[in-house]
């Protein structure tokens, strides 16, 4: 309001007010955002640690195959921001920058929610998984492209979430194709993807050819992926996977005793005491009834006669199948991380007072490929890595109940976009964008698919601990807008819009 003064004519208006000094300004951010700064500041605490803990970074039965040029059952897009750090600096770096990376995630989480209008409470909660969670520390200190998945998985999200547009569409389409360059499951994120953009955008022709774009978007990275595959290898393809790494699961869930084969695949059904191996033992075991087939028959035809046995379990016993993956993926929500017989260990993913070695490699040969890259000798610093251990095996994880809140939650906010309007039924330009529930919704909507498909999709091959990790940065996320949606749905007099609303 302003005030005319008397006899001057002149107008008054209430000064300006000028920022302060940058101390004062960041103890205003501190003050408005003080519990994602104190679960910052533990998860850096936590990292820290483990850096510490463990030098240089850990290595799996996998890593070697990210550092070498060789043949891999998954894609090796990991080795290009494995090798950029590694020109600049040495193991010890590489997992320096996977635990920035994770520190990143969380505050990416934040804040997409926050500027959805989550309370910040809640949108800190909604980071605090990833944060905290040991197995995330663990598997960020150890050389694998996990880490970088979920990156790449929470950059495609908010950078659809965060703008509006074909350029949101596009780079985030990208984003999420390159996550496919990183594991192959990624494959899998154009589904959700093109499900937010048909929902979210107006009208059919919008909506048609955002879904084009995004379809284009997503395969650009991937097909120049198995393009430079194709002229370093001869072969055009994502990784060298083949038929076994089904099998598992098909062999795991057959009932061979109804099931009709031919004589030439009737060894592949699994004794009862091979049947025990789970799916990964089934896979991987020389006990395995596979081993024979691809010991003494030429590799195309074991994999057509694996294939073919894939196909008559997947077809003549869907049921069976359906009911093996939903056993397995309703682990996720256990109060408890158990491994149940058939698992891939989750010890394989815990923190150990000692160096592990796993490379099927003497710890001199160990040594000498950590001497070509730096990092120094293998060290432990055992009463870190204790405590690290003691935290991670005491409920220093996300608790399954918490994920089970979280889907169901996510899965009511996504379901309450029946009952939002398109658009607000006002005509003005401020009106012409979709109100703040069903933007919470249509956001809900993202992250709880993407959780779904990815997780789901992971355990129709088999189930493992480590798989399960890109839940940490997909359902808290869905479930805290889920909760803002289903409470902007009872109270509809809720906040307006923010600023550049990132629907297409």
């Amino acid at each position: 309001m302003t005030r005319t003064a008397r006899g001057t004519g002149r107008t008054d208006s209430p000064p300006r007010r000028q920022p302060g000094p940058a101390p004062q300004r960041l103890v205003t951010v501190l003050r408005r955002h003080w519990l994602i700064a104190v679960l910052l500041l533990a998860g850096l605490l936590l990292r820290v640690a483990a850096l510490i803990a463990y030098r240089p970074i850990l290595f799996y039965i996998d890593s070697t195959k990210y550092l070498y040029h060789g043949a891999a059952n998954d894609p090796v897009g990991y080795r290009v921001p494995l090798r950029l750090i590694l020109l600049v600096g040495n193991l010890d770096t590489v997992a320096a920058v996977q635990h920035l990376l994770g520190l990143a995630m969380g505050v990416a989480i934040y804040a997409v929610l926050a500027r959805r209008e989550v309370p910040r409470w809640l949108a800190a909660l909604a980071a605090a998984p990833v944060l905290l969670d040991a197995y995330q520390l663990q598997i960020e200190q150890t050389m694998m492209p996990d880490v970088w998945f979920e990156a790449l998985i929470v950059t495609g999200l908010v950078v659809l979430l965060w703008w509006r547009g074909i350029w949101a569409i596009a780079l985030g389409g990208i984003a999420l194709g390159l996550a496919a360059t990183v594991a192959q499951k990624g494959q899998i994120l154009v589904l959700p993807a093109v499900v937010y953009v048909l929902v979210a955008a107006r009208g059919w022709r919008r909506a048609l050819g955002g879904a084009a774009l995004m379809c284009a978007a997503f395969a650009l990275p991937i097909l120049t992926y198995m393009s430079i595959s194709s002229a370093v290898t001869g072969h055009f393809w994502l990784s060298h996977s083949g038929t076994t790494t089904l099998y598992g699961r098909a062999a795991a869930a057959a009932d061979c005793a109804t099931l009709r084969l031919p004589p030439a695949q009737r060894p592949l059904c699994p004794t009862p005491s091979q049947k025990a191996l789970g799916a990964d033992g089934l896979e991987h075991s020389p006990r395995s009834p596979l081993r024979p087939y691809y010991a003494h028959l030429p590799g195309s035809q074991a994999s057509a006669t694996v294939s073919a046995f894939n196909r008559a379990v997947f077809t003549q016993q869907p049921g069976r199948v359906a009911a093996s993956v939903t056993a397995d993926a309703a682990k996720l929500f256990a109060l408890t991380r158990n491994t149940r017989p058939g698992d891939t260990p989750i010890w394989r993913w815990q923190f150990r007072t000692s160096y592990p070695y796993w490379m099927h490699a003497s710890p001199a040969e160990v040594r000498s490929v950590i001497k070509s890259f730096g990092g120094g000798d293998p060290h432990v610093v055992k009463p870190l890595a204790g405590a690290l251990r003691a935290y991670q095996l005491h409920g220093g994880f996300t608790p399954g109940p918490v994920y089970a809140l979280a889907a169901l939650a996510g899965l009511i906010g996504s379901l309450s976009l029946i009952g939002w309007p398109r658009r607000a039924r006002r005509r003005t330009q401020a009106d012409e964008e979709p109100g703040p529930g069903r933007q919470v919704a249509l956001a809900c909507l993202l992250f709880f698919l993407t959780g779904a498909a990815v997780l789901v999709l992971s355990d129709v091959f088999e189930f493992s601990w480590r798989y399960q990790l890109p839940a940490l940065v997909t359902l808290p996320a869905a479930g805290a807008l889920g909760i803002t949606a289903i409470r902007l749905r009872v109270s509809p007099r809720g906040p307006r819009p923010p600023a550049g609303p990132a629907c297409p």
